[in-house]
Formats: structure tokens, sequence, C-alpha cells
């Protein structure tokens, strides 16, 4: 037997169907919009391919009769275009947007207030899409992946690395200052000269955490970094036990469980001068806006002390 399978076509399976449903060439050519000519040289095509009569013509009849072999064919053609069919309609719905996957990257501070959100009205618009989600500690490694295609969408902190970026401011997140209940720093809102010299726990360096120190150092203000660490919880435990101030983004803290449920903390804001970071969503450039982009859109000038009674 000829092993010629691979050049197989569907139209050559359909025209086979066609003519085993209707029973003549004419009808199989009209159910298939096509000439009866083409028709047969379909049929004849696949029989040559196979090495095998797939339709038994009689002289005087206008009906034909499809063989055995034929039947054998047909049973496989049929489970052949039902999944083409499925796949068709498979790929309308993912280009349509209802069905898929959707890769997310994200950090801390979003993870715990802003994503748990945007993820239930997802699901509630593309049930059928699955959503799954990477977090990184540096934002930019998320950047990477969606350049490099691993990921279609992330949350990210500007400014962010220079490449083939779109992207969608989200909120303003303000440092507060975080200071221990009952210190002269807790009682008024300080000044950026108050915190000259005191000791502060910090965070490690990076592009974000690193906006803090840089605001000080541009108005000249010096204090003593006695601990680091990019845990907000420990960040703040120290802060409670006197180990000195820190200044941090409120959003982060918003979440963690100790500025929320422990009064030995207070988060007074600077009374002169102004540090934020901004929270943005970048996607690829030319690979159009990702799906739930929309959900995510708020109302401009939208600071994390909004999102807080907003959610």
């Amino acid at each position: 037997m000829p092993d010629n399978w691979q050049s197989v076509e569907l139209k050559h399976l359909r025209a086979l169907r066609a003519v085993a449903e209707t029973g003549t060439f004419w009808a199989a050519a009209e159910q298939l919009n096509s000439s009866i000519s083409t028709v047969s040289d379909h049929i004849t095509t696949l029989e040559a391919l196979l090495g095998q009569r797939l339709v038994e013509r009689s002289r005087g009849r206008r009906t034909v009769e499809v063989t055995e072999a034929g039947r054998v064919l047909l049973s496989h053609a049929q489970a052949i275009e039902a999944r083409l069919r499925a796949a068709e309609a498979d790929f309308r719905a993912y280009a349509s947007g209802q069905s898929g996957s959707l890769r997310v990257g994200i950090y801390q501070s979003v993870a715990n207030k802003l994503l748990p959100e945007v993820v239930r009205r997802f699901r509630e618009r593309w049930p059928n899409v699955e959503v799954e989600v990477t977090e990184a500690a540096d934002d930019d490694d998320l950047i990477r992946g969606v350049e490099r295609g691993a990921l279609e969408l992330s949350f990210a902190i500007q400014p962010i690395p220079d490449g083939p970026f779109d992207l969608r401011e989200l909120m303003s997140d303000p440092f507060v200052v975080v200071a221990a209940a009952g210190s002269a720093l807790a009682r008024s809102r300080p000044k950026a000269a108050d915190l000259d010299r005191l000791p502060m726990v910090g965070y490690h360096h990076g592009k974000d955490h690193a906006l803090a120190e840089e605001f000080l150092h541009a108005r000249g203000v010096r204090p003593r970094v006695v601990f680091r660490s990019n845990d907000n919880g420990t960040v703040q435990a120290m802060v409670a036990a006197g180990l000195g101030f820190a200044l941090a983004p409120l959003l982060p803290l918003l979440v963690a469980v100790v500025a929320l449920t422990h009064e030995s903390v207070k988060l007074p804001s600077l009374e002169y001068g102004h540090v934020s970071w901004s929270d943005a969503l970048a996607w690829f450039r030319g690979r159009g806006v990702p799906r739930g982009c929309e959900l995510t859109a708020r109302r401009p000038g939208l600071t994390c002390v909004d999102l807080a009674s907003d959610f």
C-alpha cells in the first residue's frame, strides 16, 4: 500500500463524506458548492494516494456507493473534521479574548492589594481565560519577561527599562514616615530636616527604595542607617522596637499585617516635600493591549490612599 498519507488533504475527505451522504456526485458537488468534475477529481486523487477503491461506480446508474475501505476511512474523516471544527471554535474564542491564558507579572505590594480584586473582575468577564501569575522581587526582571514573551502583561514601577513597551499608569504611591508610636515623629507631620542624623531603618538598595534616601540626600538630610531589610513586616517591627524610623511607600505598608493591626507604629506624611513612586502596567508594544487592562484603569491622579477605600 502506498505511503502517501501526508498528501491526503481535508478537501479529499470532505468530498468522500459528501458523496457518502448524498449518493451522487452531482448532489455532493451541490452540497460542497463545487463542480461535479472537482468532486470526482478529489475522489480519484484520494483513491490513487491510498491505493484503494473508495467509491463503487456503476455504469448506467446515477447513484454511487462507498466501499468498505471508504467506510473505514470515513469513520476517521468525520473525527478529523470534528476536531478541526473544535479547533476553529477554540481559536475564534481565543482571538475574541474569551479563552486562552493571560500571564501576568507582579511584585509584593500589588500582589496583596491590587491583584486579587483585578483577578476577581477578570474572571467574571472572561471565565474561560486562565490567569497565570509570576511574582518577582525586582520588577525589572518582570519587564524582561514581557520583552522575551514569557509574560503578556506586568505591573511595574516607573521608570521602567528602555525597550519596546507600552505603559498605562495606575496610581501614585507616596512615601510616608514609619515612626514608633509615642515618638516625636509620630505626634506631628515631620519635615525632611527633622530626620537629619536620626537612626533609620532602611531598605536594601534598588531603583524603587533608593528613591527615599535620594530624596533626603537631595535636601541635605543624612540619617544614620542602622538596619536594612526588604521585608515590610520586618521594617515595621524594627521601627516599633525603637531601632529608628523608616521612609517607605504607603501601599506595601497598607497590605502588611503589622501596619493594619499593630498600634506600635504610626505613618505620618512629611509636612513639606513629596516623594512617591508610580505603579503602572507594561506590555510589549505592537502585540496589542492585553485583555484585562481596562479592568485596572483607574481615575487620573489616583493614589494608594484612594485605593485603600476604593476596594
